[in-house]
């Protein structure tokens, strides 16, 4: 079984260099509205029957630009992993502050963040258990930062891939086989 990972084209989103809480998390919900660039990807030959995509707008656009107007499989199980502001402020701070903070308070599971590392864990083990029942190769048009709990809910299923990044630049991905 092969599964091609790919993280979304390039948002058409300009993030801006200081924010206060509410701005940032404003700037969020922007980005997650926002569309994506044409992308143009030769991905090896492959199987194109099952193509699934998260629930946010750049996964859908990124997989309508690469296949067309195809049958997408739609599900949160592979939605980005949600950011908010770690703390209110009126203050403007960095951006690179507001998304380290709200990641590390992603990683020790702080209710402030929609989402703690526990549940998106759960999350990738749930939707990698979905592909392994079903058997057949797929491509993944995700997110990320997500894209790291998922590698890992692979490998824990005995997938093996060759390449690992800390950050995985819009466009690129990754195959997983067992």
């Amino acid at each position: 079984m092969k599964v091609i990972i790919m993280r979304h084209s390039k948002v058409k989103y300009i993030w801006k260099k200081w924010y206060t809480s509410d701005e940032f998390d404003n700037a969020c919900k922007e980005y997650d509205r926002s569309f994506v660039e044409h992308t143009e990807q030769n991905f090896p030959h492959f199987n194109h029957k099952n193509i699934y995509i998260s629930t946010l707008l750049r996964s859908r656009e990124t997989a309508i630009s690469i296949f067309g107007q195809t049958h997408l499989r739609q599900t949160g199980l592979i939605d980005e992993v949600p950011l908010r502001s770690a703390f209110d402020s009126k203050i403007k701070l960095p951006l690179w502050f507001w998304n380290f903070a709200g990641r590390i308070q992603w990683f020790f599971n702080i209710e402030r963040q929609i989402e703690g590392r526990f549940n998106t864990k759960k999350r990738a083990k749930s939707f990698v258990n979905i592909l392994c029942r079903d058997g057949e190769d797929a491509i993944v048009i995700t997110h990320g930062f997500f894209m790291h709990t998922l590698l890992n809910a692979f490998k824990d299923k005995g997938f093996r891939y060759d390449k690992s990044n800390v950050h995985y630049k819009t466009g690129s991905y990754v195959v997983v086989e067992k």
